[in-house]
């Protein structure tokens, strides 16, 4: 008997649609699939959150000094003349910066491996690249969801049986964070 469900692909296919399931699952919050593939799903997904939860407290904060460019008032960088050249002016700042524990660290690193890259596309730009922003999903599991789940031991998913699909009959459901 197999200890995961086939869903009708290949390995490769397989572990790419429970990527990209989880990936959704986790940026948007709930996702609507067939009954069986959201038991592989919750699999995933509850072990990602489990593992945000164990780590959610392992870092140092950290104060350092970084050098940022100076900007005018359009915020474009300041550039002075030295020798003859233009170079661009910076100030030194002082900012505190979360520094990851090695087991926290090894944790985003196994997220990642599961976790397919987010973009942010604006509404007002749909279809553009200009001001799409790159979803930081770990942090978002570490920051958002962790804290949520601190006081529970286990069960973060929720199963809701809708129905049976019209094309094929196969029966729907909606698989989302408790």
């Amino acid at each position: 008997m197999a200890k995961y469900r086939k869903l009708g692909r290949t390995s490769s296919q397989r572990k790419a649609l429970i990527r990209s399931q989880v990936t959704a699952l986790l940026y948007h919050g709930k996702i609507v699939t067939t009954e069986a593939k959201a038991k592989e799903i919750r699999k995933v997904a509850e072990g990602l959150i489990a593992l945000a939860v164990k780590e959610k407290d392992h870092f140092d904060e950290v104060t350092v000094t970084a050098k940022v460019p100076r900007k005018d008032k359009d915020g474009k960088r300041v550039k002075e003349v030295v020798d003859g050249k233009k170079v661009t002016v910076y100030d030194e700042v002082e900012k505190t910066i979360k520094k990851d524990q090695p087991s926290r660290l090894h944790a985003r690193r196994q997220m990642l491996k599961v976790l397919y890259p987010v973009k942010e596309v604006p509404t007002e730009a749909a279809g553009k690249k200009r001001n799409t922003k790159q979803v930081n999903l770990v942090d978002k599991l570490f920051t958002d969801i962790a804290p949520k789940y601190v006081s529970r031991n286990g069960g973060y998913t929720r199963i809701v049986k809708i129905g049976q699909r019209k094309g094929d009959g196969a029966l729907e459901v909606l698989l989302e964070l408790v």
